[in-house]
């Protein structure tokens, strides 16, 4: 067999020389790129000012970060997309609205989407407000868009804490809050306790609607719930100073400072306003929900407290004296208008 040639010989010797200075160039090539790509990543990032984005829902790494670049916060789309691969945090970005502060680096911003780290937007609804009044609080927060025309049937919106995006639609809102309380009183009515002298989800409303305008002190709400329980066995009217309120107002309550009505409720308000909802005219249930009660009211009428009073009214301190005869109710009351008295009502 012919030995190689001088020219075969250097062939070879070429070659293998061309493909060690092609590996080492492709090494070191690939390893500034990564150096290049890591400083890019935890470096300082363009933002100057504090700025607010919104992520939609569904957006996949790619929109998030032409979003980013387009708002300023990233100033290289393509590297933000692959260094969210190659570190792995491209599979768990997560929507909403986020605020970057200035400068900040890539490395960051994909940490706080990742988290979820979004702007908190809350609007709260207090319990036993009327429908009019959540309207007015909804209607009235800022960094929602459209406008809340229609009033939600009475009892139908569950007072809670509601996170939203910002111009995110008020309608959506109040279609949460009704949602909200299909799916509480929808959960809570299968426990209810047996013999309750009401038939239907609707009715359990209405009574925790009236327990919830008649005490801000939730160790009594039971109590309180178990007193009109008493009156309904008995076919006794409820007489509820806040249904004649709701009778009058309808919901549209006034909010000068002065009380629901602007002024006091007299005697006469209970005597002369003809309405379903007068329980002081009418025995048993009116025809529907005062307000929109929260979740502890209406437990509390599912599961009244077992006592015989049948009778309650102010103690001065926030809270109610209960009486099981109309003597013991009467000498409450005098006390009660001796402590209106002394302070100046």
């Amino acid at each position: 067999m012919a030995e190689p040639s001088k020219f075969q010989h250097g062939f070879v010797q070429f070659f293998l020389g061309a493909l060690v200075l092609g590996t080492t160039l492709c090494v070191v090539g690939g390893a500034g790129a990564f150096v290049y790509g890591w400083n890019g990543w935890n470096k300082a990032g363009p933002l100057q000012t504090e700025t607010s984005v919104i992520i939609p829902r569904g957006s996949g790494v790619s929109t998030i970060a032409t979003t980013l670049e387009d708002q300023g916060v990233i100033e290289d789309a393509l590297l933000f997309r692959i260094m969210a691969r190659i570190t792995g945090h491209h599979t768990n970005l997560k929507a909403g609205e986020y605020a970057f502060t200035p400068q900040i680096s890539m490395r960051s911003v994909v940490d706080k989407i990742e988290r979820g780290d979004v702007v908190q937007r809350r609007v709260t609804v207090p319990e036993g407000l009327t429908s009019h009044q959540i309207v007015k609080i909804v209607n009235g927060t800022e960094g929602l868009s459209g406008t809340i025309t229609a009033i939600p049937a009475e009892g139908s919106l569950l007072p809670e804490t509601y996170s939203f995006l910002k111009d995110q639609d008020r309608a959506e809102i109040i279609s949460q809050m009704q949602t909200a309380m299909k799916e509480t009183i929808t959960q809570m009515w299968p426990s209810r306790d047996p013999g309750l002298p009401f038939d239907t989800i609707e009715q359990a409303v209405t009574l925790a609607s009236i327990v919830e305008k008649e005490t801000g002190v939730g160790e009594e709400r039971k109590r309180v719930a178990g007193v009109f329980i008493n009156r309904l066995r008995m076919n006794m009217p409820l007489q509820s100073d806040p249904t004649v309120i709701y009778a009058i107002t309808k919901g549209d309550m006034k909010d000068d400072g002065m009380g629901p009505l602007g002024r006091r409720l007299l005697r006469k308000d209970l005597t002369d306003t003809d309405s379903p909802y007068n329980t002081y005219k009418y025995p048993g249930l009116p025809p529907g929900p005062i307000a929109n009660p929260g979740k502890a009211s209406i437990d509390a009428v599912l599961h009244p407290e077992q006592h015989d009073y049948i009778y309650f009214v102010a103690d001065g301190e926030g809270g109610h004296v209960f009486a099981r005869t109309l003597t013991e109710h009467q000498n409450n009351v005098n006390e009660w208008r001796k402590i209106r008295k002394s302070q100046g009502q």
